[in-house]
Protein backbone atom coordinates (compact mmCIF):
# COMPACT_ATOMS: atom_id res chain seq x y z
CA UNK A 1 0.00 0.00 0.00
CA UNK A 2 1.23 3.61 -0.99
CA UNK A 3 1.59 5.96 2.12
CA UNK A 4 -0.03 9.17 1.67
CA UNK A 5 2.69 10.77 3.73
CA UNK A 6 6.34 10.53 3.82
CA UNK A 7 7.60 7.97 6.85
CA UNK A 8 9.07 9.65 10.02
CA UNK A 9 12.89 8.50 10.58
CA UNK A 10 14.62 10.23 14.08
CA UNK A 11 18.56 9.67 13.88
CA UNK A 12 21.07 10.20 17.12
CA UNK A 13 24.34 10.61 16.19
CA UNK A 14 27.75 11.83 16.29
CA UNK A 15 28.37 14.96 14.13
CA UNK A 16 32.29 16.34 12.95
CA UNK A 17 34.33 17.39 10.53
CA UNK A 18 35.23 14.79 8.08
CA UNK A 19 38.97 15.12 6.38
CA UNK A 20 39.64 13.12 3.27
CA UNK A 21 42.67 12.30 2.22
CA UNK A 22 43.77 10.15 -1.20
CA UNK A 23 46.71 8.64 -0.59
CA UNK A 24 48.81 5.95 -3.02
CA UNK A 25 48.86 3.48 -0.03
CA UNK A 26 48.70 3.24 3.26
CA UNK A 27 51.46 3.76 5.71
CA UNK A 28 54.09 1.39 6.78
CA UNK A 29 56.08 1.74 9.76
CA UNK A 30 57.35 5.28 9.92
CA UNK A 31 56.81 6.32 6.63
CA UNK A 32 55.18 9.64 5.43
CA UNK A 33 52.72 9.24 2.76
CA UNK A 34 51.66 12.60 0.82
CA UNK A 35 48.15 12.69 -0.07
CA UNK A 36 47.57 13.81 -3.58
CA UNK A 37 43.78 15.34 -2.64
CA UNK A 38 42.32 16.51 0.42
CA UNK A 39 38.64 17.28 0.81
CA UNK A 40 36.87 18.37 4.10
CA UNK A 41 32.79 18.29 4.91
CA UNK A 42 30.53 17.30 8.11
CA UNK A 43 30.17 13.86 8.85
CA UNK A 44 29.81 11.22 11.80
CA UNK A 45 27.06 7.67 11.27
CA UNK A 46 24.16 9.40 12.47
CA UNK A 47 24.40 12.11 10.71
CA UNK A 48 25.09 10.61 7.02
CA UNK A 49 22.32 8.40 7.92
CA UNK A 50 20.13 11.57 8.23
CA UNK A 51 21.15 12.45 5.33
CA UNK A 52 20.71 8.89 3.39
CA UNK A 53 16.98 9.02 4.73
CA UNK A 54 16.14 12.36 4.19
CA UNK A 55 17.69 11.26 -0.13
CA UNK A 56 15.09 9.01 0.21
CA UNK A 57 11.99 11.17 0.07
CA UNK A 58 11.87 10.70 4.72
CA UNK A 59 10.72 12.92 7.39
CA UNK A 60 13.91 13.41 9.09
CA UNK A 61 15.05 14.30 12.60
CA UNK A 62 18.21 14.51 13.27
CA UNK A 63 20.01 15.17 17.09
CA UNK A 64 23.62 15.82 17.26
CA UNK A 65 26.06 17.71 19.50
CA UNK A 66 29.30 19.92 18.25
CA UNK A 67 31.80 22.28 19.85
CA UNK A 68 30.36 25.51 19.60
CA UNK A 69 27.71 27.91 18.23
CA UNK A 70 29.26 28.99 14.43
CA UNK A 71 29.33 25.04 14.27
CA UNK A 72 26.33 23.86 15.49
CA UNK A 73 24.90 27.16 12.95
CA UNK A 74 26.50 25.61 10.08
CA UNK A 75 25.32 21.77 10.62
CA UNK A 76 21.80 23.48 11.28
CA UNK A 77 21.96 24.92 8.14
CA UNK A 78 23.38 22.57 6.15
CA UNK A 79 20.50 19.83 7.48
CA UNK A 80 17.90 22.52 6.95
CA UNK A 81 19.38 22.74 3.29
CA UNK A 82 18.85 18.74 3.05
CA UNK A 83 15.02 19.15 4.27
CA UNK A 84 16.29 17.54 7.63
CA UNK A 85 14.93 18.68 11.10
CA UNK A 86 18.03 19.37 13.41
CA UNK A 87 18.30 19.64 17.00
CA UNK A 88 22.10 20.45 16.96
CA UNK A 89 23.21 21.62 20.76
CA UNK A 90 26.93 22.91 21.50
CA UNK A 91 29.31 22.99 24.49
CA UNK A 92 32.02 24.67 25.38
CA UNK A 93 35.00 24.86 22.81
CA UNK A 94 37.44 24.92 25.47
CA UNK A 95 36.32 21.94 27.38
CA UNK A 96 35.12 19.86 24.05
CA UNK A 97 36.00 20.77 20.76
CA UNK A 98 33.73 19.29 17.54
CA UNK A 99 34.34 16.17 16.93
CA UNK A 100 36.82 15.39 14.26
CA UNK A 101 37.88 12.58 11.44
CA UNK A 102 40.84 11.23 9.35
CA UNK A 103 39.70 9.46 6.88
CA UNK A 104 42.67 8.20 4.54
CA UNK A 105 41.78 6.03 0.47
CA UNK A 106 44.15 4.09 -0.72
CA UNK A 107 44.43 3.30 -4.86
CA UNK A 108 42.13 0.75 -4.50
CA UNK A 109 39.19 2.28 -2.63
CA UNK A 110 39.63 0.88 0.74
CA UNK A 111 39.89 3.62 4.07
CA UNK A 112 41.59 3.69 7.39
CA UNK A 113 40.05 5.87 9.66
CA UNK A 114 41.23 7.90 13.09
CA UNK A 115 38.34 9.69 15.28
CA UNK A 116 38.79 12.07 17.91
CA UNK A 117 35.37 12.17 19.72
CA UNK A 118 35.07 15.51 20.83
CA UNK A 119 31.79 17.16 21.99
CA UNK A 120 29.08 14.53 22.56
CA UNK A 121 25.33 14.13 23.59
CA UNK A 122 24.18 13.37 27.09
CA UNK A 123 20.77 12.20 28.48
CA UNK A 124 19.41 15.55 29.26
CA UNK A 125 19.78 16.32 25.71
CA UNK A 126 17.43 13.63 24.01
CA UNK A 127 14.37 14.55 26.93
CA UNK A 128 15.35 17.87 26.48
CA UNK A 129 15.09 18.91 22.65
CA UNK A 130 14.44 15.60 20.84
CA UNK A 131 11.82 13.33 22.90
CA UNK A 132 8.79 15.00 20.86
CA UNK A 133 10.69 14.00 17.83
CA UNK A 134 11.17 10.38 18.64
CA UNK A 135 7.97 9.75 19.93
CA UNK A 136 6.36 10.82 16.44
CA UNK A 137 8.54 8.99 14.44
CA UNK A 138 8.07 5.22 12.60
CA UNK A 139 11.55 4.53 13.10
CA UNK A 140 14.97 5.38 15.72
CA UNK A 141 18.06 5.09 14.02
CA UNK A 142 20.71 4.63 16.85
CA UNK A 143 24.36 4.06 16.55
CA UNK A 144 27.53 3.17 18.84
CA UNK A 145 29.11 6.59 18.41
CA UNK A 146 27.05 8.61 21.34
CA UNK A 147 27.11 7.84 24.92
CA UNK A 148 25.37 4.23 26.23
CA UNK A 149 22.91 6.51 28.49
CA UNK A 150 21.65 8.63 25.21
CA UNK A 151 20.68 5.20 23.32
CA UNK A 152 19.58 3.84 26.08
CA UNK A 153 16.90 6.84 27.02
CA UNK A 154 16.23 7.07 23.58
CA UNK A 155 15.41 3.60 23.06
CA UNK A 156 13.23 3.58 26.07
CA UNK A 157 11.17 6.99 24.42
CA UNK A 158 10.63 5.05 22.02
CA UNK A 159 8.90 1.85 23.43
CA UNK A 160 6.75 3.91 25.21
CA UNK A 161 5.66 5.26 21.95
CA UNK A 162 5.39 1.95 20.03
CA UNK A 163 8.59 3.34 17.52
CA UNK A 164 10.67 0.42 15.97
CA UNK A 165 14.25 0.86 16.69
CA UNK A 166 17.08 -0.09 14.14
CA UNK A 167 20.62 -0.01 16.05
CA UNK A 168 23.85 -0.34 13.90
CA UNK A 169 25.49 -1.60 16.55
CA UNK A 170 29.26 0.34 15.48
CA UNK A 171 31.72 0.80 16.42
CA UNK A 172 31.73 -2.54 18.23
CA UNK A 173 31.35 -1.98 22.03
CA UNK A 174 28.54 -4.71 24.80
CA UNK A 175 25.48 -3.31 24.27
CA UNK A 176 23.01 -3.21 28.15
CA UNK A 177 20.25 -5.86 28.04
CA UNK A 178 17.88 -3.21 28.47
CA UNK A 179 18.73 -1.80 25.10
CA UNK A 180 19.19 -5.18 23.46
CA UNK A 181 15.31 -6.00 24.30
CA UNK A 182 13.88 -2.69 22.81
CA UNK A 183 15.76 -3.28 19.41
CA UNK A 184 13.73 -4.42 16.37
CA UNK A 185 16.20 -4.82 14.07
CA UNK A 186 19.92 -4.96 14.48
CA UNK A 187 22.42 -3.52 11.38
CA UNK A 188 26.27 -4.73 12.33
CA UNK A 189 28.77 -5.39 9.96
CA UNK A 190 30.49 -9.43 9.95
CA UNK A 191 32.84 -7.96 13.14
CA UNK A 192 30.33 -6.53 14.75
CA UNK A 193 28.34 -9.53 14.19
CA UNK A 194 30.53 -11.72 16.72
CA UNK A 195 30.64 -9.25 19.13
CA UNK A 196 27.17 -8.88 19.49
CA UNK A 197 26.29 -12.44 19.58
CA UNK A 198 22.45 -13.82 20.36
CA UNK A 199 20.17 -11.25 20.40
CA UNK A 200 16.57 -10.39 20.16
CA UNK A 201 15.07 -9.22 17.17
CA UNK A 202 15.78 -9.80 13.28
CA UNK A 203 19.61 -9.32 12.46
CA UNK A 204 21.18 -8.01 9.21
CA UNK A 205 24.70 -8.16 8.56
CA UNK A 206 26.17 -6.22 5.82
CA UNK A 207 28.84 -7.71 3.99
CA UNK A 208 30.54 -5.02 1.98
CA UNK A 209 30.59 -5.66 -2.00
CA UNK A 210 29.08 -9.12 -1.09
CA UNK A 211 25.76 -7.46 -0.03
CA UNK A 212 24.19 -8.66 2.98
CA UNK A 213 22.81 -11.64 5.00
CA UNK A 214 19.52 -12.32 7.22
CA UNK A 215 20.44 -13.98 10.24
CA UNK A 216 16.96 -15.29 10.39
CA UNK A 217 16.78 -16.62 7.08
CA UNK A 218 20.45 -17.26 6.49
CA UNK A 219 19.61 -15.80 2.57
CA UNK A 220 22.24 -13.47 1.56
CA UNK A 221 20.64 -10.98 -0.35
CA UNK A 222 23.49 -9.52 -3.33
CA UNK A 223 25.00 -6.34 -3.78
CA UNK A 224 24.91 -4.69 -7.70
CA UNK A 225 28.24 -4.84 -8.89
CA UNK A 226 29.90 -1.40 -8.42
CA UNK A 227 33.68 0.26 -9.43
CA UNK A 228 34.47 0.74 -6.03
CA UNK A 229 36.83 4.16 -5.98
CA UNK A 230 35.69 5.27 -1.85
CA UNK A 231 34.14 2.91 0.26
CA UNK A 232 33.71 5.73 3.26
CA UNK A 233 29.91 5.70 4.50
CA UNK A 234 28.64 3.06 2.13
CA UNK A 235 27.20 1.10 5.40
CA UNK A 236 25.61 4.75 6.74
CA UNK A 237 23.89 4.78 2.97
CA UNK A 238 22.68 1.37 3.76
CA UNK A 239 21.45 1.99 7.15
CA UNK A 240 19.69 5.47 6.24
CA UNK A 241 17.95 3.74 3.05
CA UNK A 242 16.98 0.45 5.14
CA UNK A 243 15.17 2.21 7.89
CA UNK A 244 13.40 4.49 5.19
CA UNK A 245 12.00 1.41 3.24
CA UNK A 246 11.06 -0.49 6.42
CA UNK A 247 9.00 2.46 7.18
CA UNK A 248 7.58 2.60 4.49
CA UNK A 249 6.21 -0.86 4.96
CA UNK A 250 8.41 -2.99 2.01
CA UNK A 251 9.38 -6.26 2.93
CA UNK A 252 12.99 -7.51 4.94
CA UNK A 253 14.12 -8.63 1.94
CA UNK A 254 12.89 -6.21 -0.64
CA UNK A 255 14.01 -3.22 1.87
CA UNK A 256 17.87 -5.00 2.05
CA UNK A 257 17.95 -5.11 -2.02
CA UNK A 258 17.00 -1.43 -1.73
CA UNK A 259 19.73 -0.61 1.09
CA UNK A 260 22.25 -2.66 -0.58
CA UNK A 261 21.76 -0.82 -4.25
CA UNK A 262 22.20 2.56 -3.32
CA UNK A 263 25.28 1.15 -1.05
CA UNK A 264 26.66 -0.05 -4.22
CA UNK A 265 26.31 3.65 -5.78
CA UNK A 266 27.45 5.66 -3.25
CA UNK A 267 31.42 3.43 -3.38
CA UNK A 268 31.67 4.92 -6.85
CA UNK A 269 31.98 8.75 -5.64
CA UNK A 270 34.46 10.54 -3.36
CA UNK A 271 33.87 11.55 -0.30
CA UNK A 272 30.75 10.20 1.88
CA UNK A 273 27.60 13.44 1.09
CA UNK A 274 28.70 13.67 -2.09
CA UNK A 275 28.16 10.11 -2.80
CA UNK A 276 24.98 9.29 -0.96
CA UNK A 277 22.02 8.69 -3.41
CA UNK A 278 19.09 10.57 -4.17
CA UNK A 279 16.00 8.01 -4.74
CA UNK A 280 14.46 11.02 -6.72
CA UNK A 281 17.06 12.36 -8.99
CA UNK A 282 14.89 15.36 -10.10
CA UNK A 283 15.18 16.83 -6.48
CA UNK A 284 19.24 16.83 -6.48
CA UNK A 285 20.84 19.54 -5.59
CA UNK A 286 25.05 20.36 -5.36
CA UNK A 287 26.85 18.23 -2.41
CA UNK A 288 30.32 19.20 -2.39
CA UNK A 289 33.29 18.05 -0.06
Amino acid sequence: MKREKPCRIAVIGLIGRSMFFSVPHFHAGGETVHATEFYEEWGGKGFNQAVAAARQGAKVSFLGKVGNEADSCAVSAFCEKEGIAPVVYYSDPSVLPTACAAILTDGSGETRVTVARGAELDEADVDCGFKDKIAAADVLLLNNEVPEEVNLRASEIAEANGVKVIFNPAPSRPVPEALKRRVFLWTPNEFEEAALGDVPGEVVVTLGAKGCRIRSTGETVPAPPARAVDSTGAGDVFNGVLAVRLAEGAPLREACAAANAAAAQSVETRCVLPSIPYRFPDKKENSRC
